[in-house]
């Protein structure tokens, strides 16, 4: 019988020292120990985690693969362990992703690795989160690799791999990157004990974010999303949400993009012409609610702020923001006359997609009971 050279490698590391930051590392923790088991239900003989923090992931039962001293390298990490584990398939994805996965949601890929066709399978080819591929040893050939994001495009561009995109849906596409998708998880039923628990500290946010689901629901509402927002999440929402949308969809593949792309945004511009408070003053014209992906807006004003300062801003805590100009935008984004969610990416793809099932569900048992 042939041996099966497959494994999954879970990235996890680099958490940052910050409050917010341990607190989003931990739930990282929480989600990949899970991803860990659905793999290994799934069929995937080895589940590795590539990780500085080893003592997390005790008693998991997969295979801890500990950092070293040298500056992290995503390539010659991951090759690394290809070459360490005589690989011939591999996947490979940051702690955060795939939280809501089943069996199911693998099952595609575990068939791939387990396959003889060279390519790339991935759950979104311009900003992955998750992307597996064989052979293993291809990642060898690809250029200026710096993010795992880019993952699937290198493989292609680079190595000549045909790319494959898994289907569209809550577990493919919805990450844990920062505390307002930590929120999100955490208004998701039926969690594991585990990862709820890791959740606790978001609770006040998580009562802001629940602010937003009847507005879902609602007929006579208008929500507003702005952000990289890829035509699918909003195929999603227009045909899963009762309320009007406003789509501001811009900078899609940006964190992708490199260090060279400058980012241009339309409410970039409107926020350079009217002003902070005037700018959440237009959004409240515009709807009842506003979904806002701020690292495009920061992008488009040329602004770096410390992943310390945009979770802290995420989770409204603007007293301690300590870049001015995020922190009025903070202030201002939570003294709006409506509702207003702040976050990344994964907040107006996934994230988006999960609230809307939520809305549905608290809606419906809500009607239940009258």
């Amino acid at each position: 019988m042939a041996i099966d050279r497959s494994a999954l490698i879970i990235l996890h590391g680099g958490c940052g020292a910050s409050e917010p930051e341990r607190m989003v590392g931990a739930v990282r923790v929480a989600t990949a120990r899970r991803l860990a088991e659905v793999a290994h239900e799934a069929g995937l003989p080895r589940i590795i985690i590539a990780t500085d923090a080893p003592s997390a992931f005790e008693g998991s039962g997969a295979i801890i693969n500990a950092d070293g001293p040298e500056r992290f390298d995503l390539q010659s990490r991951v090759l690394g362990i290809v070459r360490s584990y005589d690989l011939e398939s591999v996947a490979v994805t940051g702690s955060g992703a795939l939280p809501l996965a089943t069996v199911e949601t693998l099952a595609p890929v575990v068939d791939f690795l387990r396959g003889k066709v060279p390519g790339v399978i991935t759950n979104n080819f311009f900003s992955a989160d998750f992307s597996a591929w064989r052979p293993a040893e291809t990642i060898a050939g690809a250029v200026n690799l710096m993010r795992d994001n880019a993952i699937p495009r290198r493989l292609r561009d680079d190595c000549g791999l045909q790319s494959t995109i898994l289907p569209r849906s809550i577990a493919t596409q919805f990450d844990i990157d920062t505390p307002g998708d930590v929120a999100v998880l955490s208004l998701t039923p039926n969690l594991p004990a585990a990862i709820a628990r890791a959740c606790e500290p978001v609770a006040a946010l998580a009562n802001r974010y629940r602010k937003l689901l009847p507005l879902l629901c609602d007929r006579e509402a208008e929500v507003v999303v702005a952000g990289r927002v890829g035509s699918h999440v909003w195929q999603h929402i227009e045909r899963e949400t009762a309320c009007r949308v406003r789509m501001f969809a811009e900078e899609r593949g940006m964190a992708a993009a490199g260090p060279g792309h400058r980012a241009r945004a339309a409410l970039g511009f409107l926020l350079e012409a009217v002003g902070i408070e005037g700018f959440f003053s237009r959004m409240a014209e515009l709807g009842d609610a506003l979904v806002l992906d701020a690292r495009v807006i920061e992008a488009h004003l040329g602004l770096t702020p410390s992943r310390m300062d945009r979770f802290r801003s995420d989770l409204f805590d603007s007293q301690r923001v300590s870049d001015p100009w995020l922190r009025e935008f903070t202030e201002a984004a939570a003294k709006a006359p409506i509702p207003v969610l702040l976050g990344g990416h994964s907040l107006v793809t996934g994230g988006l997609m999960v609230l809307t099932d939520v809305a549905w569900t608290e809606h419906d048992a809500l009607a239940g009971t009258r």
